[in-house]
């Protein structure tokens, strides 16, 4: 008998369990995501459907990388490269020395601000991480704040990325869940900066307890000239992030071209600052390839398994499970939030939108749940998991960049505290969805 075809007959609910199987012992082996998802998907196109049905699957793949707001996302990805490469980031983080000023855990609000301006420029978490952990860790630690805060405060703040705007997982899941960008972005914005003001409180509220977590600067009265040098490092920054924000929520530019906007943005502050170089840009580019292929390659993966699930009638398969669950649909999200959490301790978030999202939709829409709001509760899960154990990639980008002394193990233990607070906020807005503006 032909393998073409011959699992067509299989019941729904074995095929599921064979691809989940296949899905998880490919990615044990070592393979990455991309590789395991498009096996997979041509081992049951061919098997469930035959050689005939594999242009339907492509179709599918060209839809999602032929999207005209997916052209933001390297844009977006080369300003963070830029950054990465440029003196952007240290001076916003000295010219923060004027707000934290004599402020017991001030450095750490100092931190925090910034994390949340870089992440408005560009909404890329890694590089964030590593620029902090560079810049803003040794200045912590050698002021004799608690290690754990200091890490804590690092990669939280780094991975502020994930929430505020412009934010590529914010951008990713619009495409996968074929929703408006801009009212992502609007809903996303309040929740990502209660975020940042939950872990600003924290800190505070550390130093409170015990003044060594959290000592102020020393008493060094800052002369105005270095008052009006430091000041300047904020200029370039907040005028890219209005350039870039000011365009989409008025209304001047889609997220793609106000993408072009931040780029050019970006560009022209290095060069008035002397940093313009051809290998800056090389460098950069190279970068942004990088990443962005990774992402293009996992979307195509995720793509084609998702649409010959979606053939096969798996979608409405899990669908039919999860609705089946309870009459309650809160409950139904409690579990698709634990799915993603658990997905999440494991998985990429690229991967784990475009596996999750096309099946997730439809359920969220069934269930009369705003796909908007879905998308914030969305972000806050990823949150959570650039941050858990046992592979949350904060903890690895950090410790790529930390002194010796401190250990992944260090690392994770340092981040519960602000896991929880990431969990409060996610439960927050669950309970007040108000918060969304939707």
């Amino acid at each position: 008998m032909s393998f073409f075809g011959s699992m067509s007959g299989m019941p729904i609910d074995d095929a599921t369990l064979l691809m989940f199987g296949m899905l998880i012992a490919l990615l044990v082996t070592g393979i990455p995501l991309a590789f395991v998802t498009l096996l997979v998907a041509l081992f049951f196109t061919l098997g469930w459907f035959g050689p005939m049905a594999v242009p339907l699957i492509t179709s599918r793949v060209y839809s999602f990388v032929n999207s005209f707001v997916f052209v933001s996302v390297p844009m977006f990805v080369l300003m963070a490269a830029i950054l990465d490469r440029s003196g952007i980031a240290r001076d916003l983080f000295d010219a923060m020395r004027l707000v934290g000023g004599r402020l017991r855990g001030g450095v750490g609000i100092q931190t925090i601000i910034v994390a949340v301006i870089l992440a408005a420029m560009s909404g890329i978490i890694g590089g964030e991480i590593v620029l902090l952990g560079l810049i803003a860790l040794p200045q912590m630690l050698r002021l004799g704040y608690d290690q754990d805060l200091a890490i804590g405060v690092v990669c939280a703040g780094g991975a502020l990325g994930t929430m505020v705007p412009p934010s590529i997982v914010l951008i990713i899941y619009g495409l996968a869940a074929n929703v408006s960008i801009g009212d992502l972005f609007l809903s996303a914005f309040i929740p990502g900066f209660m975020l940042a003001t939950f872990y600003a409180f924290y800190v505070l509220f550390r130093g409170w307890m015990d003044p060594n977590a959290a000592p102020a600067l020393p008493a060094d009265e800052v002369p105005r000239a270095e008052k009006l040098r430091l000041l300047k490092g904020l200029v370039l920054p907040i005028l890219v992030v209005a350039a870039v924000m000011g365009s989409i929520y008025g209304g001047i530019a889609s997220v793609t071209e106000a993408s072009a906007v931040g780029v050019a943005g970006v560009l022209v502050s290095t060069l008035i600052r002397g940093e313009l170089t051809f290998d800056l840009v090389k460098q950069a580019s190279l970068r942004t390839l990088q990443t962005v292929g990774m992402i293009v390659w996992i979307g195509i993966g995720a793509s084609a398994i998702v649409g010959v699930f979606n053939l096969m009638g798996g979608i409405d398969f899990v669908s039919g499970l999860l609705t089946g669950l309870s009459e309650n649909r809160y409950v139904i999200l409690l579990t698709m939030m634990g799915i993603l959490f658990v997905l999440g301790m494991f998985l990429d978030w690229v991967g784990i939108a475009l596996l999750t999202i096309p099946i997730f939709i439809p359920i969220v829409r069934e269930l009369e749940f705003d796909p908007v709001w879905f998308g914030v509760l969305f972000a806050l899960n990823m949150q959570v998991s650039f941050l858990s154990p046992p592979f949350g990639p904060a903890a690895f980008y950090l410790k790529s960049v930390a002194p010796p002394h401190i250990g992944l193990g260090d690392i994770f233990k340092a981040l519960l505290p602000f896991i929880a607070l990431q969990i409060l906020a996610l439960a927050i807005v669950i309970v007040f969805p108000g918060i969304t503006g939707r």
